[in-house]
């Protein structure tokens, strides 16, 4: 098959998610029109002009980097429509009114390439209703592509073609969005709502039907149905105000209006509470009051019997709670379903119809129960979805409970299960594949080439991926491989954080790689990469006294650091979340960094009341002398970097890193989080091909001496006196810039890594031994704050 070629894509539509589709898009380097409507007054472009320097004020940040605005190509319809002919996709997002987008597609369709490929991003409107507009040979480059909001972050994006969409376009589109855009498609079949928003806002329905049976509040719920269940700590009231009133309202009449025949049909509807806060403006965190509003520091929430706002207060009761945190899923809705509280009742009423319901239209909106799994997840953050929560749990005493409480009259609707709920099975996940009732048989994943991508895809209940072979392991550590000659380590530890077990594990694992393997991958299974040194074993060994010891883990770590960067086969550090302290300075010491766009970086070490001495600092200054060149300015290329280490300056993401130098410029940024390891891998294998050798010492490094120094404490100095910093701040940004400019020699003195490296030590174990920063140390092990003192 010739693959799909998309060098230029076209939004229509700079609204909120046109805008910000627009933005992912130049994220990954995808030439990007976004279109709307010519303003009526001023520049013609005004409206797109609005909604890009929007994107700017967004939080969370739709652009990787704020730079990446002017990537962007504003156009309207009045006046720039040729521009579509160089377009390969052209992804329509204007309002979900269907005579409205079919009005747009019979003026664009005369400029469309006739390769080109045309996606709805609707949220649930019909595909074939709105292909109808279409000219005939358009039918087949047709589809809808419906991104979760915000598009940056949500890794969802449902693919539902119509009648007549080639299955190469598919294809084609579905490897752009995995790959490029980093996105986990699932097919959906064309139905109201599709998978994703069908099943999620009938939960949201499903929880307001019984909070208004329980009598709970809605700060209650909200304590109830978030991380408790798995799901976010907005919950589902809180999710209500952040999505806006009106948008919800707007979904569920979507819902009622398309779905006549639905036997949940009665409860598709906007409770009165709701309709009355929408009459009166109250739509939610964008009006400043919904069903939470902020009074000072208070945080208050509606109270339906008082009509009016109380103190957001309500808790989960801690019987239910000690049920919710049972390991055991079979003993846990056992026991809710028994319990005699309203809160337990609650819940058992609550996961009870989101079976029943995903159960009984599993045929109509999916192919199969894992596209409703990860739709779910994928979509709406829950960490389990309803069939894998259902199978868990005991798939056919759950059955058997769910069909007695539709026959007496408890379930919200009164039709039976289907059939293939009780034709004997555990559930509807296995190794082999998901269950399809239109099948009647498990289907395994996608064969697609590009899922051959990713080593370790995000599974569902009953898949298990091959672990690769074990070299060693640890307490620690775990060394395996594929058998491809490229060797995988990862750490244990929580958090991924650096202890003198992981310093060992990774010395070990180099020496291997020397002499077994052609290159080696410092990856985790699972987020973070690493937040940095295990500040509790430290601070043990300080307060017992024991500074040798203290100073000896300070040494191992910087041996660990050089031990990565002088390795003979090439360290490949593969990054996805926070790489933080150690571990950025590890993934700087690498022979390459593949960071997940989603990778938030920083020397970190400051803000408890430290300087960074896994020798950051050190090769910091090592890169300033070579950007500087011989004779150069070390300074002006070492102002950023101070600003970054001293402000304890963490990346919003892999670009921004690019910017904050905390990652290098031949650094690889990868889009789909899923494919990391195998990037990583690639890279390590072609440095390997290319006869890698790691860098010669840096012997004779530049440094800006005790001019620089003294110019950086001016800096503070002002800083202290406008009191923008404290005392200890002071201290600490002192010492690093001591560090950074090679300490106390002259401007342009020639210095080595093991000069800056000692430097690095002294200052550390000085700063370490000042109650100030054990201090601060205490409150972020307390806290997991930090602490401005």
């Amino acid at each position: 098959m010739s693959q799909l070629l998309i060098r230029k894509v076209a939004v229509l539509g700079a609204g909120v998610m046109g805008a910000q589709i627009a933005a992912h898009l130049v994220n990954a380097g995808v030439d990007t029109v976004l279109f709307d409507l010519p303003a009526k007054e001023g520049p013609a472009n005004g409206v797109v002009d609005k909604a890009i320097a929007n994107l700017g004020k967004l939080s969370p940040a739709p652009l990787a980097s704020k730079s990446l605005a002017a990537a962007i190509t504003p156009a309207n319809y009045d006046q720039h429509l040729e521009l579509l002919r160089g377009c390969d996709l052209v992804i329509e997002a204007i309002a979900e009114r269907m005579d409205w987008k079919k009005a747009l597609y019979g003026k664009i369709a005369p400029y469309l390439a006739p390769h080109a490929i045309l996606a709805s991003n609707t949220s649930g409107l019909s595909i074939n209703g709105l292909a109808d507009v279409l000219p005939e040979e358009l039918h087949s480059r047709f589809c809808g592509v419906h991104f979760f909001n915000p598009p940056r972050y949500m890794h969802l994006a449902e693919l539902i073609p119509c009648r007549k969409t080639d299955r190469q376009v598919l294809e084609g589109l579905e490897t752009f969005l995995v790959t490029t855009l980093g996105k986990g498609v699932v097919y959906a079949k064309d139905t109201p709502n599709f998978i994703g928003n069908r099943i999620g806002v009938f939960s949201i329905l499903s929880t307001l039907h019984h909070t208004a049976e329980s009598g709970l509040g809605f700060d209650e719920v909200d304590a109830l149905t978030g991380p408790l269940l798995g799901r976010p700590k907005s919950a589902t009231y809180r999710t209500s105000d952040v999505v806006g009133l009106d948008t919800m309202a707007h979904v569920v009449k979507t819902m009622a209006d398309t779905l006549p025949d639905d036997p949940w049909h009665a409860y598709f509807k906007t409770p009165a509470w709701m309709q009355a806060l929408i009459d009166k403006g109250a739509l939610g965190q964008k009006a400043g009051a919904g069903i939470y509003v902020k009074k000072g520091k208070d945080i208050l929430v509606l109270d339906l019997g008082k009509q009016d706002y109380r103190p957001a207060s309500g808790q989960a009761d801690p019987g239910v709670v000690e049920i919710l945190k049972l390991k055991d899923p079979v003993e846990k809705f056992a026991r809710l379903r028994a319990g005699e509280h309203p809160q337990a009742r609650f819940l058992w009423a609550l996961f009870r119809d989101l079976f029943h319901y995903s159960a009984y239209h599993l045929d109509s909106i999916a192919d199969t129960a894992r596209d409703v799994d990860l739709a779910i997840r994928w979509g709406y953050g829950w960490s389990l979805g309803p069939f894998e929560t259902w199978q868990a749990a005991g798939w056919k005493q759950l059955a058997e409970w769910i069909a007695e409480d539709i026959v007496a009259g408890k379930a919200m609707a009164q039709v039976p299960l289907p059939d293939w709920v009780f034709d004997g099975r555990d559930g509807v996940h296995a190794a082999q594949g998901s269950f399809s009732p239109t099948r009647g048989e498990l289907l395994p994943r996608s064969n697609l080439a590009v899922y051959n991508r990713q080593r370790f895809p995000d599974p569902v209940l009953g898949e298990r991926a091959n672990p690769g072979e074990t070299v060693f392991e640890d307490d620690s550590v775990r060394m395996w491989h594929d058998g491809d000659g490229i060797a995988v380590l990862g750490f244990k530890t929580k958090m991924n954080t650096v202890s003198d077990g992981v310093l060992a594990g990774i010395q070990k694992a180099v020496d291997i790689a020397e002499r077994d393997f052609r290159g080696l991958v410092l990856w985790q299974a699972k987020e973070p990469f690493s937040a940095g040194a295990d500040l509790s074993g430290a601070l043990a060994s300080l307060q017992a006294g024991k500074l040798a010891e203290f100073e000896a883990m300070v040494k191992t770590f910087q041996a660990t650091s050089q031990r990565i960067k002088y390795a003979l086969v090439p360290v490949v550090a593969a990054v996805r979340g926070m790489a933080l302290g150690g571990g950025c300075e590890f993934q700087m010491h690498s022979a390459r960094a593949v960071l997940a766009l989603e990778s938030y970086i920083g020397l970190v070490e400051a803000g408890v009341g430290l300087l960074p001495a896994g020798g950051g600092l050190k090769e910091i200054a090592v890169r300033a002398s070579a950007a500087a060149g011989p004779g150069g300015d070390v300074f002006a290329v070492l102002k950023p970097w101070f600003e970054a280490v001293a402000m304890a300056k963490v990346s919003g993401s892999a670009l921004e890193a690019k910017e904050l130098k905390l990652a290098r410029e031949s650094d690889v940024v990868v889009f789909n989080a899923y494919e990391l390891l195998h990037v990583a891998k690639a890279q390590a294998r072609a440095l390997a091909e290319s006869g890698y050798r790691p860098p010669l010492p840096a012997r004779r490094a530049q440094v800006a001496g005790d001019v620089g120094i003294a110019t950086f404490r001016m800096m503070l100095e002002n800083m202290l006196e406008g009191r923008f910093i404290s005392e200890h701040d002071y201290e600490i940004g002192k010492r690093i810039a001591t560090v950074l400019c090679g300490g106390e020699v002259d401007r342009g003195s020639l210095v080595d890594e093991d000069w800056l490296l000692a430097l690095e030590r002294e200052h550390f174990i000085a700063l370490a031994q000042m109650p100030k920063t054990q201090e601060r140390i205490m409150h972020t092990l307390k806290t997991g704050k930090p602490l401005r003192n």
